[in-house]
């Protein structure tokens, strides 16, 4: 049997600035074997893409206004083109992209084809360019297959909007263009340094307050609700700058009055257009995006992946990025005086700053991470093109309210009775880890956990630090801990929190996100248990396909009388000693779960009822 052929992938923009977005995601579906290509306008952005991502670029020139001629012309071009590289997939984005792409892709007949809505200008716009903006993404969305949204709230408002059902509409993870890299492009801990440097290029004295604003200067920006509130808080604050990243444009210009205030304070700071933009956002104390209409903002996520507090507002896309009262504060649109305040509140009180932007940069590690999205998105592609089994033909039936409910209140108090009954075992055992292993006593480890959301898991330590094999480096001490489970005890506190459950799929390792066949990625659609299906049918004496489709089989199949009986059989199989080694105790060989379910899943109903 042969192979299919390799994936040809084309993403189509409006303007070439659009396809920066894209960061990294080129290169992971590249890595996957797909062949990718890039169309959009021709500009000096497009071939620096081409260059960075290693693509075939092509440029047609795209209009962003409506113009029948230029926009005929192109959709001519589109055509030829498709024709000519014969893709797989056409993935387009922004309004005139998605247009136009979506109509040629239907006419060449590309069996894969899928439009992103990235914003909805027709929030803002009104008379008949609002009835126009609205046809056209009503159009884009008809002629696409998948139509993919991304934020919940965005979602939400083009249902509302009419531009088109909201079953129809995905969120892939939770959501954002492309997920916001915490670890290396936006880390604080990495920049010491170039705090220093930037406020020195800013010529921003190192004592003095700063509030950041990052985007384009134009009114649907919220621009003239800053430099209105900007006017409140230089008086409050005599030290406050304002340093502003981004340029003005010539469509919805900002008046030619508050152009005239920003460039002549002398505590304004315009440094323009910045590629890279963590050594600014490491001089800010505040973020602020009065923005009037977003589909899912980067600046709140990049600012909150710095440990920045972010002040918008309450519009589409800004009510997924920030979590008013936790990572940030929202408030409403055209509300200057009230944005003043957001603001003031934050220069006044260091000790909120320094919280809700570590709380930003948790939720920010915890949601949003480039690699889950990419990993979506490939799976996207294949299911579209029928190369892999639809994730939706066998969705993850819907428990009652009531006994969801019911399950995290057992949680809560099955967690809480358990550290309290268990605390003389747990000060026992810590003790006798510092004086065999010293410090620290918990081992922490990043997992992913409901939805691939990572948390942090606690576990008692069993072993040494070094190079040396795992059993060289664990003393006896860690080796009776594991063999008798009493190492997991401290997981309670991850089910008293809610990053876990008692009964569930065990969390493995993140970086095996990106490697989980679909099939296998559902054990990630309820919260990891401490015990599970697969621990008192085998454990580790079970190979680690079985192991999948156990665990999926507990998707499906769960409910509060089998939680129970798993509770009741884990205590049996910890007491005997059960299933401890074998090769589900080795590093998962990952393989198409899809093929290798067929050879076991006869055999999951007679288990699941023995």
């Amino acid at each position: 049997m042969t192979s299919p052929d390799p994936i040809r992938l084309v993403h189509i923009t409006t303007v070439p600035q659009t396809l920066a977005f894209l960061r990294g995601q080129v290169a992971y579906m590249k890595s996957r074997g797909i062949e990718v290509s890039a169309v959009s306008s021709p500009g000096a952005e497009l071939e620096k893409f081409g260059d960075q991502e290693g693509v075939a670029v092509h440029a047609v020139e795209m209009p962003r206004r409506i113009t029948p001629v230029g926009d005929l012309v192109a959709l001519f071009r589109l055509v030829r083109l498709f024709r000519k590289l014969r893709p797989h997939v056409v993935h387009a984005h922004t309004p005139k992209g998605g247009l136009l792409g979506m109509i040629a892709a239907w006419v060449v007949g590309v069996p894969g084809r899928v439009y992103t809505i990235h914003g909805l200008p027709l929030e803002t716009a009104t008379g008949i360019r609002r009835t126009l903006l609205r046809w056209t993404e009503r159009v884009s969305c008809a002629l696409a297959r998948r139509v993919t949204a991304v934020s919940e709230s965005l979602r939400r408002r083009a249902a509302a909007e009419g531009v088109c059902r909201a079953e129809r509409i995905t969120v892939l993870g939770a959501g954002t263009v492309n997920g916001v890299d915490a670890e290396r492009r936006f880390a604080p801990s990495a920049c010491p340094y170039e705090a220093a440097v930037a406020r020195r290029a800013c010529s921003i004295p190192s004592e003095v307050r700063v509030l950041g604003f990052v985007g384009r200067l134009v009114r649907d920006k919220g621009v003239e609700d800053l430099a209105a509130a900007w006017t409140e808080l230089r008086e409050r604050f005599p030290d406050l700058h304002l340093v502003i990243a981004g340029a003005f444009e010539p469509r919805d210009p900002v008046s030619a009055e508050t152009r005239e205030l920003l460039q002549s304070d002398p505590r304004v700071r315009l440094v323009g257009h910045v590629e890279s933009m963590r050594s600014l956002y490491s001089i800010m104390d505040v973020v602020a995006l009065p923005t009037y209409r977003e589909g899912f903002p980067q600046v709140p996520l990049e600012a909150a992946a710095m440990e920045r507090p972010v002040v918008a507002t309450r519009v589409t896309g800004c009510v997924d990025a920030v979590v008013s009262g936790e990572t940030g504060t929202l408030v409403e649109a055209r509300e200057p005086h009230e944005l003043a305040l957001a603001v003031a509140a934050y220069l006044e009180d260091p000790a909120l700053r320094r919280a809700h932007g570590t709380a930003g940069r948790a939720r920010v590690l915890r949601e949003f991470r480039p690699e889950n999205l990419w990993l979506l998105t490939h799976w996207e592609y294949l299911e579209l093109l029928g190369r892999i089994g639809s994730r939706a033909r066998k969705p993850v039936p819907a428990r009652r309210p009531l006994d969801l409910l019911i399950k995290r209140l057992i949680d809560v108090a099955g967690a809480a009775l358990g550290l309290v009954a268990l605390s003389p075992a747990i000060l026992a055992i810590s003790i006798l880890v510092r004086l065999t292993l010293g410090r620290p006593i918990f081992f922490r480890q990043r997992r992913p956990g409901l939805k691939g959301a990572v948390f942090t898991l606690v576990k008692f330590r069993t072993m040494r630090p070094g190079k040396e094999p795992d059993a060289q480096r664990t003393p006896l001490l860690g080796r009776l801990l594991r063999t008798s489970s009493l190492d997991e005890i401290p997981q309670l506190w991850n089910v008293l929190v809610g990053d876990m459950s008692l009964v569930g799929p065990r969390p493995l390792l993140v970086e095996y996100l990106a490697k989980y066949s679909p099939r296998q990625a559902r054990r990630h659609d309820v919260r990891p248990g401490m015990t599970g299906w697969v621990q008192v049918n085998g454990r580790n004496s079970l190979d680690w396909d079985r192991k999948f489709e156990l665990d999926v089989w507990y998707v499906d199949n769960g409910s509060l009388r089998v939680d129970l009986k798993i509770l009741l059989k884990t205590v049996r199989r910890v007491l005997g000693r059960k299933g401890i080694t074998g090769p589900g105790g080795q590093k998962p060989v990952f393989r198409d779960a899809d093929r290798a379910g067929e050879t076991v899943a006869v055999s999951l109903e007679r288990s699941a009822h023995g």
